[in-house]
């Protein structure tokens, strides 16, 4: 299909599409706009990667728009949203104007309501939603992008969920479902009245193959020689195969670990086939990385990227994940070395995709277990990108001719398996089902079950009366803990009820007995549902403030919000136990809560490993560096960044809960927020309200004196000058802090009254690496 031949696009639209080089659109996308796509049609795509997915969503968008409607695009990754929005922001140029919201789960995000184009994650919609965000009912198209993931345990019921109340908001809502693998998309686009758009058309050739000792064997019966030469590695022989003719490699390994380890390896390879130029650019890159975090991982990452090489996985930092993502499609770097993180929906396209490991540890199968075809085939769609690639290449090793023949049954020639319902799960029901009462999609236990009957799961089940019993279970769990209350139907069941609905009959009988029965949010359970916390989690927060008699530490309040659901906390490692048993008796007196016996293995090992989370973050407020922690915990500075930000979410929301419950350590729980926040003890929490005054800013200034941001205002700017070691910084910071005459004009640095001697703190001694006089910002949470 010719692009001419298209209408009701916003004018304009074409003739940037035809600049981009876009003249005939894929078989796919003209499918997609036969089947309705652009008529307003609700459609499932499941479309292999690369294979124009994206322009059948903007298709649909933009036909939406120029019927006076308004488009959602949900992604399932922040970083996938910036990605979007970045491409998006390109329709600008003919009128379309484009928004992003991602965090802070107590915005309604009016400002919003004036743009054409939203892109958010799943997680903000369904906050949006829970928040009475007017604009959502203007919306007449939502596009879910990698709808597969509806199958993941953790997010999975936040999409459907989602997807859900905005058809029930918007009944005539045109629904446009994206994903590369899904194995039963017809089952997808039942639930979701769609027409269904399923191919497996790609723009170049992908081969998906094994390799075993020097041959790549391909799906298609050919062979291709890769040698592995001495005691060369079998991916590093094919990585540099591959980037003799000048084609890039994606590497997938099953950890952090693995990921290091191999990018070391690897970089030696491709270190050969680097030009002068861009060694010089990867220099540079090198030194950005080393500037973002001052930590033992960002060192090994720069050192690996100055050979052309690079690792991804979930601990690096955002800044240096942007930095490596970027540098790869660019093809500047030739290689990485990945968790299958990266195969989430970042476009980090390859000519050659190398999974390494098809095995990983799984708690639940007591060691280690083959990965899901779907997600080993969300790895190998990574292969080729139209353009520069001329084919994709998709590789598993084997390291016999069984494994071989295995690999090839298991993956190669299998199909992705279903995605299927993760809503009945009983975490995920407890927290749907408050902010389904308290946003008033349901008032009665009637309407909440009709609701329930519109997800994928009542269209998937086969269990008679299961959904039924578990809401009811849950229903009875937010009403003893105070989030809900209910009225009228039959008498109330108790907790010693919960087991009694052993057949379909009694609780077909019980449902009849209670379709009247009303369902009102408490004013604490609309707190929690606008919070987007999970309901265990205050419960967890609420049962700890409740029981302190004494005023709570920040180790204290940091080990309680460790030990909720929201919270990832560290795992133990070997010989830990005994160090945090020991940390344990020593500050017993400053936890929250009924700690667990230490004969009950299982919760007590939580209960320590929510304590060694606790001190993670309590060090950190003691202004431990960042290198110091991630050395201490074993853990990357993505981790440790991840951790303080859920901290001082899932603080802020024990505030609002103090508030709510009237609690006499709000201000204990604000400054404990305040000081994870900023990584600072409670003496420099004034210092650092003042922009752009930091942890190690704030250190200095205070150890010359200089202890509230009324001192900056009349305090010797020579002694303000020496203790910032930057003449414009330190005007940047004396005007925010309000002084009359900022300028450091003439100002030569000079020591503290009291002899004290700013710079020379051996506490917060700044790498020279990170001292300029123009660098205002504070680019990583050790610096400054």
């Amino acid at each position: 299909m010719n692009l001419e031949e298209l209408s009701g696009l916003p004018p304009g639209a074409i003739d940037h599409f035809q600049r981009d080089g876009i003249e005939e659109l894929y078989p796919p996308q003209a499918e997609a706009v036969e089947a309705g796509a652009t008529d307003g049609d609700s459609l499932v795509a499941a479309v292999p990667t690369a294979s124009g997915k994206t322009m059948i969503a903007a298709l649909s968008m933009l036909s939406a728009i120029e019927r006076g409607g308004k488009a959602l695009y949900i992604v399932p990754l922040r970083a996938l949203a910036s990605e979007k929005k970045a491409e998006f922001e390109a329709y600008e140029e003919f009128g379309v104007t484009v928004g992003v919201t991602t965090g802070n789960y107590e915005s309604t995000s009016e400002w919003l309501a004036t743009k054409d184009i939203i892109v958010a994650t799943s997680e903000k919609v369904d906050s949006l939603v829970r928040n009475g965000a007017d604009w959502l009912s203007d919306l007449t198209c939502v596009v879910s992008d990698e709808v597969h993931l509806i199958d993941d345990r953790n997010r999975g019921p936040t999409l459907e969920v989602t997807l859900a109340k905005l058809r029930r908001l918007n009944p005539g809502m045109q629904v446009v479902a994206l994903s590369a693998t899904v194995g039963n998309a017809d089952e997808i686009a039942d639930w979701l009245d769609a027409a269904l758009v399923d191919t497996d058309w790609r723009p170049i050739d992908l081969q998906m193959g094994v390799h075993y000792g020097n041959a790549l064997n391909f799906d298609d019966g050919t062979t291709r020689e890769v040698p592995v030469e001495g005691s060369e590695k079998q991916e590093a022989a094919l990585v540099r195969d591959i980037l003799e003719e000048g084609g890039s490699s994606l590497v997938f390994v099953n950890s952090r670990r693995n990921a290091e380890a191999a990018a070391r390896r690897l970089g030696q390879v491709s270190t050969r086939e680097l030009t002068d130029d861009e060694r010089a650019e990867l220099t540079e890159l090198a030194e950005k990385i080393r500037e973002d975090s001052d930590t033992e991982t960002s060192t090994d990452l720069a050192d690996c990227v100055e050979q052309g090489a690079a690792f991804h996985h979930a601990g690096l930092s955002s800044t240096q994940r942007t930095l490596v993502e970027d540098a790869f499609r660019d093809r500047l770097l030739k290689v990485i070395s990945a968790t299958p993180t990266l195969a989430a929906g970042v476009n980090t396209p390859a000519r050659r995709v190398i999974v390494r490991d098809w095995r990983r540890f799984d708690p639940s199968a007591g060691g280690m277990a083959p990965l899901d075809v779907l997600e080993v085939h969300q790895m190998m769609g990574r292969a080729g990108r139209p353009g520069l690639d001329p084919y994709g290449e998709a590789v598993l090793l084997a390291k016999s001719h069984e494994d071989s023949q295995e690999l090839f049954d298991r993956y190669i020639w299998a199909d992705p398996e279903a995605v299927r319902s993760k809503l009945a799960a009983e975490p995920a029901l407890r927290t749907h089902v408050l902010a389904t009462i308290a946003s008033g999609f349901a008032r009665t236990r009637e309407e909440l079950l009709e609701f329930l009957e519109a997800t994928l799961y009542a269209s998937q089940s086969t269990e008679a009366g299961r959904l039924e019993q578990v809401t009811e279970t849950v229903l009875q769990y937010l009403e003893s803990n105070d989030f809900i209350e209910r009225e009228g139907g039959t008498e109330k069941t108790t907790d010693d009820d919960a087991g009694a609905f052993t057949s379909a009959a009694d609780l077909a009988a019980q449902q009849s007995a209670q379709t009247d029965e009303r369902l009102e949010a408490t004013s604490l359970g609309h707190t929690v549902s606008r919070l987007y916390l999970d309901p265990m989690s205050a419960a967890e927060i609420v049962h700890g403030l409740e029981d302190a008699d004494e005023r709570p530490t920040a180790l204290g309040l940091y080990q309680l919000v460790s030990r909720t659901p929201d919270m990832y906390e560290l795992y133990l490692r070997s010989g830990e136990d005994d160090t945090f048993g020991e940390l344990f008796y020593e500050r017993e007196a400053e936890l929250l809560g009924d700690a667990p016996s230490e004969y009950e293995d299982d919760r007590f090992e939580d209960w320590l490993a929510a304590l060694k989370t606790g001190k993670l973050l309590a060090d950190w407020a003691s202004e431990d560096d960042e290198e110091q922690l991630t050395e201490r915990y074993k853990i990357g500075p993505g981790d440790l960044r991840g951790k303080v930000d859920t901290a001082e979410w899932l603080l802020g929301a024990a505030e609002s809960l103090a508030r709510e419950i009237d609690s006499e350590w709000t201000v204990a729980v604000r400054e404990a927020r305040a000081r994870v926040e900023h990584g600072v003890g409670e003496e420099l929490l004034e210092l650092v309200s003042v922009g752009g005054v930091g942890r190690k800013r704030a250190r200095r200034l205070y150890e010359v004196g200089i202890e509230e941001p009324a001192d900056l205002r009349s305090a010797d700017k020579g002694v303000v000058l020496n203790a910032l070691k930057g003449a414009k910084t330190a005007e940047t910071i004396l005007e925010n802090a309000g002084r009359e005459d900022p300028s450091m004009e003439g100002i030569e640095p000079t020591t503290s009254a009291n002899g004290g001697e700013g710079a020379d703190s051996s506490r917060d001694t700044e790498p020279a690496s990170n001292r300029t006089d123009t660098d205002n910002s504070q680019s990583s949470l050790g610096d400054f």
